[in-house]
């Protein structure tokens, strides 16, 4: 299990991506400011750190320099509202592996996670949501989903329902789970929203050459993906 360093000073930042991060199977330890960065760097093994430049003691790119000074740094993603290009430009050259923008969703700072640690080698030790007996399958990096390896053309809403679903296999997501992990909150989605996004899902994998059972209804909670290894 990869174990990741989070540095913000804002709580609601702190609060939500270190909940996203978690769900997805990464184990995160937070610091608010440049003191406790440095400690836990100094005293964990961490493989990416999420970095806000602008922290209440000092910048972030202390954290940074002293990330690439371990004898196996971690990989660095900027977390930052400065949208300058002189500030990417310097995040990069110090050593930063990526530079996200505030505001920013949760679910794309995971997306870029995964594909960092790939990039960094560390791929083996990303947990891995996609079941590799499942004729289904979905890769978070490069949000594409396939069918028996045939590609899937999934809207953005059906990507992220089949990967909730992927997750865990046999497990029954509620109605309720499933808009917080699609949605987040904040959205007024109905249960025939839900069910008609379902019914495009499995149009689509149907047409892929899968077959549309796979995507189980549970009657009166909500929706599973077959643990079946010989489902077709």
């Amino acid at each position: 299990m990869p174990r990741l360093l989070l540095v913000d000073d804002e709580p609601a930042i702190l609060e939500s991506l270190a909940y996203a991060l978690k769900r997805d199977g990464f184990e995160v330890q937070l610091a608010h400011t440049l003191r406790e960065a440095r400690e836990i760097l100094r005293e964990s093994s961490i493989e990416l750190v999420l970095l806000d430049l602008m922290l209440p003691d000092g910048s972030g790119f202390d954290v940074l320099h002293e990330a690439r000074r371990k004898e196996s740094p971690p990989a660095v993603i900027i977390l930052s509202s400065r949208d300058d290009e002189a500030d990417r430009v310097a995040a990069l050259e110090t050593g930063a592996d990526d530079y996200v923008t505030k505001p920013f969703s949760p679910r794309e700072v995971v997306a870029r996670v995964r594909a960092v640690l790939r990039r960094a080698g560390a791929q083996s030790s990303v947990p891995d949501n996609t079941p590799k007996d499942l004729p289904l399958a979905v890769d978070e990096a490069t949000r594409r989903a396939t069918v028996h390896g045939s590609p899937v053309d999934l809207t953005r809403v059906e990507f992220d329902l089949l990967s909730c679903l992927l997750s865990g296999p046999g497990r029954v997501f509620t109605r309720p789970q499933i808009i917080d992990r699609v949605w987040g909150d904040g959205f007024a989605i109905t249960d025939r929203t839900i069910d008609s996004h379902v019914k495009a899902l499995r149009k689509k994998v149907s047409e892929a050459g899968g077959d549309p059972s796979l995507v189980e209804t549970v009657r009166g909670v909500g929706y599973r993906v077959t643990d079946k290894p010989n489902a077709t």
